[in-house]
């Protein structure tokens, strides 16, 4: 066995590990942090394949975007489910059998119904681009307009959880630049004319003093 193939089988070993830990752990943080060893484990396994671009993909965005964002929104909701861990022992067998099934599918598509698969990737020319480069050449040449059209899609769905999200609030006591740009010098100040000196207001006789 040769330096790859034991990679491999140590990517996957670890890979099926914390992804077992993923939907076992009793704690939130610790679930996400094992998903995040999960998709680290297989972009490692992308990198054997020579599928550079995938690899670094699933480490830019997920490791990097992704999971920053489900670590942060799970740490400021500190979401406890000690509780309800029961629930999961009891639906357990019925997903142990479903996994099972779905594992027999996938070693009988692998096995049967590919039995000449290449172990390794075919090697490429010296003077041939990488994988890279021509997964970038094909995408923005002969599928341009698809990422065109899937950048406007995207785009469109952030402006719209931002304008859904959006609210203005009435006691809010943020002011707008714009609006002290525009206020002239007479707004600011206003002379009311008062008179220098008031009259004292004549004190009302008292009932009781006369009466006395």
């Amino acid at each position: 066995m040769d330096f790859t193939t034991g990679f491999f089988y140590l990517f996957a070993a670890v890979l099926l590990f914390a992804a077992f830990r993923v939907i076992t752990a009793r704690n939130t943080v610790h679930a996400a942090l094992y998903l995040m060893l999960a998709f680290s484990q297989a972009a490692a396994l992308w990198l054997l394949l020579k599928a550079e671009f995938l690899g670094l993909t699933l480490v830019l965005v997920y490791l990097g975007a992704v999971m920053v964002l489900f670590l942060f929104v799970v740490m400021m909701l500190d979401i406890k489910f000690e509780g309800d861990r029961w629930a999961f022992w009891q639906h357990f067998p019925i997903a142990a059998a479903i996994g099972a099934v779905v594992a027999a599918q996938l070693i009988a598509v692998l096995w049967i119904g590919f039995p000449n698969i290449a172990v390794q990737a075919p090697d490429m020319a010296a003077d041939a681009p990488s994988n890279t480069a021509a997964l970038g050449l094909l995408l923005y040449t002969e599928y341009l307009y698809p990422i065109q059209v899937a950048a406007v899609i995207l785009l469109v769905a952030m402006v719209a959880a931002i304008a859904l999200t959006l609210r203005q609030r009435k006691d809010s006591k943020a002011i707008n630049p714009g609006l002290q740009v525009k206020v002239k010098a007479s707004e600011r100040l206003v002379v009311v004319p008062m008179a220098a000196t008031q009259k004292a207001a004549e004190a009302a006789p008292n009932p009781e003093e006369g009466k006395a």
